[in-house]
């Protein structure tokens, strides 16, 4: 069994859960000042956050933010025993979400230029080297539709380039926001990306447009929205996934990608008391996004982890010195990847097969899709860029686009993303369960390799680094129900 692998780029602060005390009339005491600090407080199911927002405001805390639609409410105090003081009748569960961000995961870019591109006989210059196109059939299935504008995804993610020629046409700039620090902001500029171009990827992938210039997107007659989640850091903390789902819930779009994590564990385990308020919370906002005809997809992760047999996870916390959590059950999970409803997503490469990173699990994974898979060329020795996915690009030092490689289930999320966006064009009507259903329905099977499968024994890291056992049988491990096809989606 592999243990989980992660990469971060920055650290923070490790979580922290209050118990409870009742409030009395006594005016609080004075408390001493301490670092200004995020929370998430929870009302119970079905209550209104009135009574929540009171005992907030009794322990010296102040609402930024208030999810009536779910109960949750969005706090920030400089009281070090605020989660002590506000936990009592009205509040469920409160914790801190300092140390609740995930470092985005941003692969390697390698950036072309659409002049060194050889071209291809189709309507996008760069379209020759985005391999992946041909493996789902986008050309068939661009015959007979490129997506409907009335179709809105939303990219919860680190923003959207507007200024992208590849990206501008395409953006649903009303419907797009800033949820970083959990409080939204329209403005222009906030859902721009300022450090990372990981979501300018991502949308490319999904919607960029047929207008003679670099990429095609998956379906680029829909419209995408920038949700931004990811902060300056490169973290996704709790309060700004929950309100990205909330947001997309209630500006009419029809599906969202999730590319990342919530929490520094890979695993989010609901019997810990430091992570099932962010559990409660999340489930809370993707129901809700769900009632609302949301069909949320999420990326299966690149730590070749087998999610259906989670055993051992020594990587975690990866904002600081991990712990070793053994025996391990499926109360804890992998967010939003595992929430009920959640389309997740494995990775293949160019020959069809599980890109060596992707993580797997049977009954976990739904479809797979183009991830990219630069290292079975070499066995693993070396990376060939080539075998990643082209994408659009934005340069955040000079500020620049472009268009580039990267690898990763992150890259494998937004085909299968822009296929359900090109299935509910064609086919419209269909609430998220359905979509889900018939996305997986519309999928070519793929059969489990026999044997222990590792497509790079040469890797520096390790000849039985990325060992990996497939289980299953039509449906299995892998794959899930298959690789998505767009023209399947859309005859």
């Amino acid at each position: 069994m592999k243990n989980l692998r992660r990469k971060t780029l920055a650290g923070a602060s490790a979580a922290a859960l209050g118990a409870g005390l009742a409030l009395t009339g006594v005016p609080s005491p004075v408390a001493a000042a301490g670092p200004e600090t995020s929370y998430l407080v929870l009302a119970p199911q079905g209550a209104t956050t009135g009574k929540a927002a009171a005992r907030v405001a009794a322990a010296d805390g102040t609402v930024v933010a208030s999810y009536d639609q779910i109960g949750v409410l969005v706090v920030r105090s400089t009281n070090p025993s605020f989660a002590t003081r506000v936990a009592g009748a009205g509040v469920q569960s409160v914790a801190s979400t300092a140390g609740l961000g995930t470092a985005l995961d941003e692969g390697e870019t390698v950036e072309v230029s659409a002049a060194d591109a050889t071209g291809d006989p189709t309507r996008e210059p760069l379209y020759g080297q985005q391999w992946d196109m041909d493996m789902i059939h986008l050309p068939q299935a661009h015959a007979v539709t490129t997506g409907r504008p009335d179709v809105i995804v939303g990219v919860l993610d680190s923003g959207i380039s507007s200024t992208h020629p590849d990206l501008a046409t395409q953006i649903a700039k009303d419907e797009s926001t800033s949820c970083v620090g959990g409080v939204t902001d329209t403005a222009e500029a906030a859902w721009n990306p300022t450090t990372s171009d990981h979501g300018t990827h991502v949308a490319g992938t999904i919607a960029a447009a047929l207008n003679g210039v670099g990429v095609t997107g998956v379906a680029p007659g829909v419209k995408v929205a920038a949700v931004k989640v990811v902060n300056d850091d490169g973290y996704i903390f709790p309060e700004a996934a929950v309100c990205g789902f909330l947001w997309a819930a209630d500006h009419g779009m029809r599906l969202t990608n999730n590319s990342y994590y919530i929490d520094p564990w890979e695993l989010n385990c609901r019997n810990d008391a430091r992570q099932r308020p962010v559990w409660q919370a999340v489930q809370r906002a993707i129901r809700y996004s769900q009632s609302k005809g949301v069909l949320n997809v999420a990326s299966a992760g690149n730590s070749n982890y087998d999610l259906a047999h989670k055993i051992t996870d020594t990587g975690s916390p990866n904002n600081g010195t991990p712990e070793e959590r053994e025996n391990l059950t499926n109360a804890c999970l992998d967010l939003p990847a595992e929430v009920p409803g959640v389309v997740t997503v494995a990775a293949v490469g160019p020959t069809g097969e599980k890109s060596y990173y992707s993580s797997y699990g049977q009954g976990v994974i739904d479809v797979t899709a183009p991830g990219g898979d630069t290292r079975f060329r070499t066995q693993g020795v070396r990376s060939t860029s080539t075998d990643g996915i082209l994408s659009t690009t934005f340069n955040t030092v000079t500020r620049t686009n472009g268009w580039g490689y990267k690898q990763g289930t992150s890259m494998s999320g937004p085909h299968a993303t822009g296929v359900a966006a090109l299935a509910l064009s064609a086919h419209p009507g269909m609430t998220p369960g359905q979509l889900s259903s018939f996305l997986e329905r519309t999928a070519v099977a793929r059969s489990c390799p026999a044997g222990v499968y590792n497509p790079v024994p040469l890797i520096p890291t390790g000849p039985n680094a990325y060992d990996a056992t497939c289980s299953g049988g039509k449906r299995n491990g892998f794959y899930g129900a298959g690789l998505v096809d767009a023209y399947n989606a859309v005859r």
